[in-house]
């Protein structure tokens, strides 16, 4: 029994050590530390969807901590984007044909450089996500913020996670 157990307390202890030297760090990012985030561009016409993105994108990097968020001139990477679509249509209909729920697309172009290099990382054109509101207790911005967070979710696993 003592054996049995002197054999769990190692085998634990170098399970440990090796789970420790584990990183989730992409090899991709290379040298990459910082980042720098440009406020992204509109082609639509919704109004304050580039900064809101924008926004919720440096503090969904800051929260990471994998890279660190800094001005253009010091980054070691950028990542650029456009907001290039924006859509509110009916999702889901009552029994009496009322809209019941709408749903807010989003689409992104977006680009991940390294600024040293000018190598390109990572690209995607034509990234979109969507959020789903209540036409009788949620607004539009409601819906719009859901597809917006989605979307950050989307670009931040793109470019730390790489997978």
């Amino acid at each position: 029994m003592k054996k049995a157990l002197s054999f769990a307390v190692v085998a634990s202890i170098f399970l440990s050590m090796a789970c420790g030297i584990y990183t989730f760090s992409p090899s991709a990012l290379g040298s990459v530390k910082t980042l720098a985030i440009p406020l992204f561009e509109n082609e639509t016409t919704e109004s304050g969807i580039r900064e809101r993105l924008t926004d919720q994108l440096a503090q969904a990097f800051v929260n990471d901590n994998t890279l660190k968020v800094v001005r253009e001139q010091q980054a070691d990477a950028v990542l650029r984007g456009t907001v290039v679509s924006y859509v509110q249509d009916p999702y889901s209909y009552t029994q009496a044909e009322v809209v019941n729920e709408y749903i807010c697309r989003i689409g992104l172009n977006v680009e991940f450089t390294n600024r040293k290099t000018g190598k390109v990382i990572w690209e995607e054109k034509g990234m979109t996500n969507f959020g789903i509101y209540s036409a009788s207790t949620e607004t539009q911005d409601d819906g719009k913020a859901r597809a917006i967070t989605k979307l950050v979710e989307d670009v931040l696993n793109k470019t730390v996670k790489g997978w």
